[in-house]
């Protein structure tokens, strides 16, 4: 079976109990609407895949920010207003090949 792009989240596990992703999952998909990951990730509504994973605090939350970055792969860094608190952060859809290291302190939420 062919890989399929992934939309990876990642939550700070000091948050979880008081936040949702939809809003950061929405908001990376509107900003990369045009990028052809998105557009193919769209394509397939039934053979959409998302792993949901969690980091540590806001300062782990802002590495795997850095990481991602230095890696080349998009993302939107959700920032709860009004307290300006990065909470979580979405992906575009990828192949888990292309991640690298980039989420390797990250665990599964549970």
């Amino acid at each position: 079976m062919a890989e399929a792009r992934t939309m990876f989240i990642v939550m700070r596990k000091d948050l979880v109990k008081v936040h949702a992703t939809p809003h950061d999952t929405l908001a990376a998909i509107h900003k990369f609407r045009e990028d052809e990951r998105v557009k193919e990730y769209l394509s397939d509504v039934d053979g959409m895949h998302k792993v949901v994973l969690e980091t540590k605090n806001e300062a782990s939350l802002v590495k795997v920010a850095d990481s991602l970055k230095q890696q080349d792969i998009p993302y939107y860094l959700w920032v709860e207003q009004p307290e300006n608190t990065p909470t979580c952060l979405a992906t575009v859809p990828v192949m888990r090949s292309d991640l690298g290291d980039a989420l390797k302190r990250c665990s599964l939420l549970r």
